[in-house]
């Protein structure tokens, strides 16, 4: 675990999620990895960050306010196709599954979001 750990620490991350609570575990935690990340809270404020910097992966939410993960992705593709990108999201109905694999997302974390799965996912991102 720890070789995944130094994996995730070299990446620039973005977590886009609309949830106060979880955005706030997750920024906690990742704090205390010293992983380096930035967070928005929807689609929009996320293509407004990468403006301004970079990042490797972005791990976004579907079901946000302002502009929702799947548009964030459509525009990703466009903008930015090199940024790998990872769904988080409580939805598990197929249609969002199928219309994120379109979209070309590697890999897709069910919530509640479980840190051990997304370290391991990223660790094996190239």
């Amino acid at each position: 675990m720890q070789k995944k750990i130094v994996k995730l620490k070299e990446l620039r991350l973005l977590f886009v999620e609309d949830e106060e609570d979880l955005l706030e575990i997750i920024s906690d935690t990742l704090t205390k990895l010293d992983a380096n990340f930035v967070t928005a809270k929807n689609g929009q404020e996320a293509l407004d960050l990468l403006e301004e910097t970079s990042v490797d992966i972005v791990i976004t939410d579907i079901n946000m306010p302002v502009m929702n993960g799947l548009d964030l992705i459509e525009n990703l593709n466009k903008l930015h196709p090199k940024i790998q990108v990872i769904v988080m999201s409580a939805h598990t109905e197929t249609e969002y599954i199928n219309k994120a694999n379109s979209l070309g997302v590697k890999d897709y974390l069910i919530k509640p979001f479980d840190f051990i799965k997304f370290i391991e996912l990223v660790a094996a991102m190239d």
